[in-house]
Protein backbone atom coordinates (compact mmCIF):
# COMPACT_ATOMS: atom_id res chain seq x y z
CA UNK A 1 0.00 0.00 0.00
CA UNK A 2 0.99 3.38 -0.49
CA UNK A 3 2.60 5.45 2.51
CA UNK A 4 2.08 9.30 3.18
CA UNK A 5 5.58 10.99 2.86
CA UNK A 6 5.27 12.78 5.94
CA UNK A 7 2.88 12.90 8.49
CA UNK A 8 3.01 16.17 10.77
CA UNK A 9 1.10 16.40 14.47
CA UNK A 10 0.72 19.61 15.14
CA UNK A 11 -0.22 19.65 18.41
CA UNK A 12 0.26 16.77 21.26
CA UNK A 13 -2.15 14.34 20.13
CA UNK A 14 -3.78 12.14 22.38
CA UNK A 15 -1.95 8.44 20.52
CA UNK A 16 -0.43 5.57 22.45
CA UNK A 17 3.08 4.53 22.27
CA UNK A 18 2.36 1.43 19.94
CA UNK A 19 -0.31 3.70 17.93
CA UNK A 20 2.90 6.23 17.01
CA UNK A 21 4.90 3.34 16.06
CA UNK A 22 2.09 2.10 13.61
CA UNK A 23 1.50 5.32 12.41
CA UNK A 24 5.75 5.84 11.99
CA UNK A 25 5.14 2.34 9.96
CA UNK A 26 2.54 3.29 7.17
CA UNK A 27 4.82 6.97 6.45
CA UNK A 28 8.35 8.00 5.70
CA UNK A 29 8.31 10.30 8.67
CA UNK A 30 6.24 11.29 11.52
CA UNK A 31 6.65 14.17 13.85
CA UNK A 32 4.45 14.99 17.08
CA UNK A 33 4.75 18.99 18.34
CA UNK A 34 4.53 18.92 22.44
CA UNK A 35 2.92 22.03 22.41
CA UNK A 36 0.13 23.96 21.14
CA UNK A 37 0.57 26.26 18.20
CA UNK A 38 0.27 29.46 19.17
CA UNK A 39 -1.19 30.83 15.90
CA UNK A 40 -1.90 29.97 12.17
CA UNK A 41 2.07 31.32 11.24
CA UNK A 42 2.58 28.66 13.60
CA UNK A 43 0.57 25.67 12.35
CA UNK A 44 1.85 26.79 8.54
CA UNK A 45 5.26 26.59 9.91
CA UNK A 46 5.25 23.13 11.47
CA UNK A 47 2.80 21.54 8.20
CA UNK A 48 5.59 22.84 5.73
CA UNK A 49 5.49 20.42 3.17
CA UNK A 50 3.91 17.77 5.30
CA UNK A 51 1.16 15.87 2.86
CA UNK A 52 -0.52 14.58 6.11
CA UNK A 53 -1.40 16.33 9.24
CA UNK A 54 -2.91 15.04 12.40
CA UNK A 55 -4.46 17.24 15.53
CA UNK A 56 -6.58 16.87 18.14
CA UNK A 57 -9.65 18.83 19.50
CA UNK A 58 -7.05 21.12 21.13
CA UNK A 59 -6.16 23.15 17.91
CA UNK A 60 -7.71 24.22 14.32
CA UNK A 61 -6.81 24.11 11.09
CA UNK A 62 -8.98 27.19 9.10
CA UNK A 63 -9.20 28.36 5.71
CA UNK A 64 -5.77 30.38 5.68
CA UNK A 65 -3.90 27.49 6.82
CA UNK A 66 -5.11 25.32 3.77
CA UNK A 67 -4.49 27.36 1.51
CA UNK A 68 -0.63 28.28 2.52
CA UNK A 69 -0.14 24.15 2.91
CA UNK A 70 -0.31 23.20 -1.07
CA UNK A 71 1.09 19.92 -0.39
CA UNK A 72 -1.54 19.05 2.22
CA UNK A 73 -3.57 15.79 1.08
CA UNK A 74 -5.30 14.57 4.56
CA UNK A 75 -6.26 15.81 7.65
CA UNK A 76 -6.90 13.51 10.54
CA UNK A 77 -8.96 14.36 13.67
CA UNK A 78 -7.71 12.66 16.87
CA UNK A 79 -10.70 13.47 18.08
CA UNK A 80 -14.35 13.64 17.70
CA UNK A 81 -16.27 14.46 14.32
CA UNK A 82 -19.91 15.09 14.92
CA UNK A 83 -20.70 17.72 12.40
CA UNK A 84 -18.84 20.04 9.52
CA UNK A 85 -19.82 22.84 11.64
CA UNK A 86 -18.64 21.99 15.12
CA UNK A 87 -15.33 20.80 13.33
CA UNK A 88 -12.14 22.66 14.06
CA UNK A 89 -11.37 21.83 11.10
CA UNK A 90 -12.50 24.05 7.63
CA UNK A 91 -14.12 20.69 5.90
CA UNK A 92 -15.74 22.65 3.01
CA UNK A 93 -12.43 24.77 2.24
CA UNK A 94 -10.76 21.11 2.75
CA UNK A 95 -12.72 19.79 -0.30
CA UNK A 96 -12.18 22.58 -2.56
CA UNK A 97 -8.81 21.99 -2.39
CA UNK A 98 -8.91 18.23 -2.83
CA UNK A 99 -8.18 17.44 0.93
CA UNK A 100 -9.76 14.37 2.43
CA UNK A 101 -10.92 14.79 6.25
CA UNK A 102 -11.34 11.99 8.68
CA UNK A 103 -12.21 12.13 12.66
CA UNK A 104 -13.59 9.64 14.49
CA UNK A 105 -16.04 9.46 16.97
CA UNK A 106 -17.59 6.71 20.28
CA UNK A 107 -14.11 5.98 21.56
CA UNK A 108 -14.53 7.16 24.77
CA UNK A 109 -18.35 6.31 26.14
CA UNK A 110 -17.79 3.89 28.35
CA UNK A 111 -16.36 6.34 30.52
CA UNK A 112 -18.67 8.88 30.27
CA UNK A 113 -21.64 6.32 31.68
CA UNK A 114 -19.09 5.47 34.49
CA UNK A 115 -18.69 9.08 35.42
CA UNK A 116 -22.36 9.27 35.30
CA UNK A 117 -23.31 6.41 37.79
CA UNK A 118 -20.48 7.68 40.11
CA UNK A 119 -21.57 10.90 40.46
CA UNK A 120 -25.43 9.84 41.11
CA UNK A 121 -24.51 7.59 43.60
CA UNK A 122 -22.34 9.26 45.25
CA UNK A 123 -24.72 12.22 45.51
CA UNK A 124 -27.97 10.25 46.29
CA UNK A 125 -26.64 7.75 48.89
CA UNK A 126 -24.90 10.75 50.49
CA UNK A 127 -21.38 9.16 50.69
CA UNK A 128 -19.19 12.29 50.34
CA UNK A 129 -21.42 14.63 50.88
CA UNK A 130 -25.02 15.07 52.95
CA UNK A 131 -27.92 12.92 50.59
CA UNK A 132 -29.12 15.17 48.18
CA UNK A 133 -32.85 14.30 49.22
CA UNK A 134 -31.87 14.09 52.86
CA UNK A 135 -31.32 10.29 53.26
CA UNK A 136 -29.82 7.52 51.41
CA UNK A 137 -31.92 7.57 48.22
CA UNK A 138 -31.76 4.68 45.37
CA UNK A 139 -31.68 5.63 41.02
CA UNK A 140 -34.46 3.16 41.05
CA UNK A 141 -37.77 5.83 40.43
CA UNK A 142 -35.32 8.80 39.67
CA UNK A 143 -36.42 10.46 36.98
CA UNK A 144 -33.67 11.54 34.14
CA UNK A 145 -34.19 13.35 31.38
CA UNK A 146 -31.26 13.54 28.41
CA UNK A 147 -31.07 16.80 26.50
CA UNK A 148 -29.26 14.53 23.37
CA UNK A 149 -29.22 11.05 22.95
CA UNK A 150 -26.74 9.64 21.30
CA UNK A 151 -23.95 7.03 21.74
CA UNK A 152 -23.00 8.42 24.95
CA UNK A 153 -26.39 9.28 26.21
CA UNK A 154 -28.15 6.21 25.30
CA UNK A 155 -25.44 4.23 26.65
CA UNK A 156 -26.34 5.96 30.08
CA UNK A 157 -29.58 5.88 29.54
CA UNK A 158 -29.20 1.91 29.39
CA UNK A 159 -27.38 1.99 32.39
CA UNK A 160 -29.78 3.94 34.74
CA UNK A 161 -32.36 2.10 33.38
CA UNK A 162 -31.13 -0.65 34.57
CA UNK A 163 -30.91 0.58 37.82
CA UNK A 164 -34.70 1.35 37.66
CA UNK A 165 -34.67 5.22 36.31
CA UNK A 166 -37.31 6.59 34.75
CA UNK A 167 -35.94 7.68 31.08
CA UNK A 168 -37.17 10.87 29.21
CA UNK A 169 -35.02 11.88 26.36
CA UNK A 170 -35.00 15.28 23.61
CA UNK A 171 -33.56 14.54 20.59
CA UNK A 172 -33.43 15.96 17.07
CA UNK A 173 -35.14 12.47 16.22
CA UNK A 174 -37.65 10.05 17.51
CA UNK A 175 -35.77 7.16 18.66
CA UNK A 176 -38.21 4.04 18.11
CA UNK A 177 -35.75 1.36 19.81
CA UNK A 178 -35.93 3.51 22.95
CA UNK A 179 -39.58 4.04 22.94
CA UNK A 180 -39.93 0.74 22.28
CA UNK A 181 -37.23 -0.34 25.47
CA UNK A 182 -39.58 2.04 27.69
CA UNK A 183 -37.77 5.51 27.49
CA UNK A 184 -39.81 8.21 26.69
CA UNK A 185 -39.31 11.37 24.22
CA UNK A 186 -40.47 14.37 25.46
CA UNK A 187 -40.46 17.64 24.28
CA UNK A 188 -37.88 19.99 25.56
CA UNK A 189 -39.74 21.73 28.48
CA UNK A 190 -41.91 18.81 29.17
CA UNK A 191 -38.16 17.29 29.80
CA UNK A 192 -36.66 19.72 32.03
CA UNK A 193 -39.64 20.40 34.25
CA UNK A 194 -40.61 16.60 34.65
CA UNK A 195 -37.03 15.22 35.62
CA UNK A 196 -35.15 15.48 38.61
CA UNK A 197 -31.82 14.72 36.80
CA UNK A 198 -30.58 16.57 33.32
CA UNK A 199 -28.05 15.10 31.59
CA UNK A 200 -26.71 17.06 28.74
CA UNK A 201 -24.78 14.85 25.96
CA UNK A 202 -24.68 17.54 23.46
CA UNK A 203 -22.29 18.40 20.57
CA UNK A 204 -19.98 20.54 20.78
CA UNK A 205 -20.70 24.40 20.29
CA UNK A 206 -24.57 23.29 20.97
CA UNK A 207 -26.31 25.21 23.30
CA UNK A 208 -30.17 24.01 24.05
CA UNK A 209 -30.20 25.91 27.37
CA UNK A 210 -31.03 29.34 27.61
CA UNK A 211 -33.11 31.51 30.25
CA UNK A 212 -36.36 29.91 29.36
CA UNK A 213 -35.42 26.37 29.80
CA UNK A 214 -33.66 27.19 33.38
CA UNK A 215 -37.20 28.56 34.62
CA UNK A 216 -38.68 25.29 33.39
CA UNK A 217 -35.96 23.15 35.41
CA UNK A 218 -36.42 25.32 38.80
CA UNK A 219 -35.10 24.36 42.35
CA UNK A 220 -33.79 20.77 43.56
CA UNK A 221 -32.37 19.32 40.72
CA UNK A 222 -29.38 17.90 39.37
CA UNK A 223 -27.89 18.76 36.32
CA UNK A 224 -24.83 16.58 34.71
CA UNK A 225 -22.90 18.27 31.34
CA UNK A 226 -21.20 15.63 29.88
CA UNK A 227 -20.81 17.66 26.34
CA UNK A 228 -17.11 18.75 25.24
CA UNK A 229 -18.18 21.99 26.43
CA UNK A 230 -21.16 24.53 27.59
CA UNK A 231 -24.83 23.01 26.88
CA UNK A 232 -26.12 26.40 27.94
CA UNK A 233 -26.34 29.69 28.36
CA UNK A 234 -23.69 30.99 31.18
CA UNK A 235 -25.62 33.37 32.93
CA UNK A 236 -28.89 31.51 34.06
CA UNK A 237 -26.44 28.20 34.36
CA UNK A 238 -24.72 31.05 36.67
CA UNK A 239 -27.87 32.10 37.94
CA UNK A 240 -29.48 28.62 38.83
CA UNK A 241 -26.30 27.20 40.25
CA UNK A 242 -25.91 30.06 43.27
CA UNK A 243 -29.54 28.21 44.30
CA UNK A 244 -27.95 26.11 46.92
CA UNK A 245 -30.90 23.36 46.17
CA UNK A 246 -29.25 22.29 42.81
CA UNK A 247 -26.19 20.68 42.15
CA UNK A 248 -24.31 20.79 38.62
CA UNK A 249 -21.95 18.39 37.97
CA UNK A 250 -19.22 18.13 34.79
CA UNK A 251 -15.76 16.40 34.07
CA UNK A 252 -13.63 19.61 33.37
CA UNK A 253 -13.55 23.30 33.23
CA UNK A 254 -14.58 23.61 30.04
CA UNK A 255 -18.02 22.37 30.68
CA UNK A 256 -18.36 25.62 32.42
CA UNK A 257 -16.69 28.12 29.96
CA UNK A 258 -16.13 31.66 30.96
CA UNK A 259 -17.80 31.22 34.63
CA UNK A 260 -15.48 28.18 35.66
CA UNK A 261 -13.58 30.12 37.93
CA UNK A 262 -16.49 31.61 40.45
CA UNK A 263 -18.70 28.36 39.43
CA UNK A 264 -16.21 25.94 40.60
CA UNK A 265 -15.78 28.32 44.26
CA UNK A 266 -19.44 27.03 44.73
CA UNK A 267 -19.92 23.88 47.19
CA UNK A 268 -22.72 22.62 44.48
CA UNK A 269 -20.68 22.48 41.47
CA UNK A 270 -18.35 19.23 41.25
CA UNK A 271 -15.62 19.09 38.82
CA UNK A 272 -13.47 16.30 38.08
CA UNK A 273 -10.61 18.51 35.94
CA UNK A 274 -9.92 15.54 33.83
CA UNK A 275 -11.79 13.82 30.94
CA UNK A 276 -14.45 11.17 32.03
CA UNK A 277 -14.13 9.48 28.70
CA UNK A 278 -10.65 9.40 28.80
CA UNK A 279 -9.55 5.95 30.10
CA UNK A 280 -6.72 3.65 28.94
CA UNK A 281 -8.81 2.06 27.04
CA UNK A 282 -10.60 5.21 25.11
CA UNK A 283 -6.94 5.85 24.38
CA UNK A 284 -6.59 2.24 22.79
CA UNK A 285 -9.82 3.10 20.86
CA UNK A 286 -8.64 6.19 19.80
CA UNK A 287 -5.66 5.25 18.54
CA UNK A 288 -7.09 2.28 16.38
CA UNK A 289 -9.64 4.74 15.01
CA UNK A 290 -7.03 7.11 13.77
CA UNK A 291 -4.66 4.24 12.32
CA UNK A 292 -7.65 3.03 10.50
CA UNK A 293 -9.06 6.21 9.14
CA UNK A 294 -5.59 6.74 7.76
CA UNK A 295 -5.60 3.26 6.06
CA UNK A 296 -8.87 4.39 4.29
CA UNK A 297 -7.43 7.57 3.59
CA UNK A 298 -4.17 6.09 2.13
CA UNK A 299 -6.99 3.74 -0.51
CA UNK A 300 -9.31 6.71 -1.41
CA UNK A 301 -6.45 9.20 -2.24
CA UNK A 302 -4.24 6.12 -3.77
Amino acid sequence: MEKFQKVIAIDPVALTEWGRKEILSSCRSFQIYADLPRDNAEIIRRIGDADAVLLSSNARIDREVLLACPDLRYVGMCCSLYSEESANVDIPCARERGILVKGIRDYGDRGVVEYVLWQLVDLLHGYSREAFYGAPSEITGLKVGFVGFGTSGRMTADALQAFGAEIFYYARSRKENAEAGGMHDLPLHELLAQSDVIITCLNKNVILLHEKEFQKIGSGKIMINTSIGPASDMEPLFRWIQDPRNIFCCDTRAALGPIADQALALPNVRCRYASAGMTRQAYDLLSKKVLDNMKAALRELS
